[in-house]
């Protein structure tokens, strides 16, 4: 199968430093305490996991519902990721899944029970599993 490849790189202090975090074939993100816990300008490892779980799900979910029969015109999910104080340092305490979907010809109950299932069998998810991830699905015209 494949393996997929991402760098970081830190520079500097806690409070004064910065670095760049970098998928092998996209573009860079940079974060700093500030961007992590501040509001600051730039990302954080919370968003990319965010980013990562959401790209997944949505993939395994069109996946999930061409093998029920069903082509989805759109997917749209986000993934908000919460980072809490634990202890001395910090958890991501739950993730809340929500998608969007256009799937011509599907009903509510069945898109649901796919979505359920997909958020099981979605990779992010598995390699999450330590981590509530809460899945609001909803099917749209």
């Amino acid at each position: 199968m494949s393996v997929s490849k991402g760098t970081a790189k830190w520079e500097g202090g806690l409070k004064d430093g910065s670095g760049v975090m970098k998928p092998a074939h996209a573009t860079e993100a940079r974060f700093s305490l500030g961007s992590r816990f501040e509001g600051q300008q730039g990302s954080n490892p919370e968003e990319l996991i965010g980013a990562a779980l959401a790209g997944c799900f949505s993939m395994a979910l069109t996946v999930a519902l061409e093998k029920a029969g069903l082509k989805p015109r759109a997917i749209n999910t986000s993934a908000d990721v919460h980072l809490d104080k634990d202890g001395g340092g910090f958890t991501i305490s739950k993730i809340e899944l929500v998608t969007d979907a256009a799937v011509p010809g599907a009903d509510a109950t069945q898109f649901q029970n796919i979505a359920t299932e997909t958020k099981k069998a979605c990779p992010v998810s598995k390699a999450l599993a330590g981590t509530q991830i809460t899945l609001q699905a909803k099917l749209t015209a």
